[in-house]
């Protein structure tokens, strides 16, 4: 189901909200290259997920993570004061699993690539199970009545 307009337009602005408060207000040394990819806001404005990705390893997205979750108060009042509505959505984060996915395309594709490679190698030195044309040549009819 899609977001009306106004939900859309309230997930930018909190999008926007929260990535400047990452990127300025929140100082937590755990907090580590992340990015805001993603908000989605209920219909009745009540609550938002807000995707993020970490530039990292693991345990830099476990710190990311505890990290957001401890700051979730400052930033629901920060988003509060400025998108100026009369009822803050509860904000809930949740990892963005779009680099994971990437990854795991990037690696079929390369299988793809090597089979391709196989099958090429496979059909230079590959010579025909038959003749070299292997459908049959209609039958030439001769004309059986001597000429006069």
């Amino acid at each position: 189901m899609s977001q009306s307009h106004r939900s859309q337009k309230v997930a930018d602005r909190i999008k926007v909200v929260v990535a400047g408060l990452l990127e300025g207000k929140i100082k937590d040394p755990r907090l580590g290259f992340v990015t805001i990819t993603d908000t989605r806001v209920t219909g009745d404005l009540q609550h938002a997920s807000v995707f993020y990705t970490v530039l990292g390893d693991e345990a830099q997205r476990e710190a990311t993570a505890q990290a957001l979750n401890s700051a979730k108060g400052v930033i629901r009042s920060a988003v509060g004061r400025d998108l100026g509505t009369r009822i803050t959505p509860s904000i809930e984060f949740f990892p963005d699993g779009l680099p994971e996915s990437a990854l795991a395309l990037e690696s079929l594709l390369e299988t793809v690539h090597q089979r391709d490679a196989e099958v090429i190698a496979l059909r230079a030195n590959a010579t025909y199970a038959g003749e070299a044309d292997p459908y049959k040549a209609p039958r030439e009819i001769v004309d059986e009545q001597p000429d006069k």
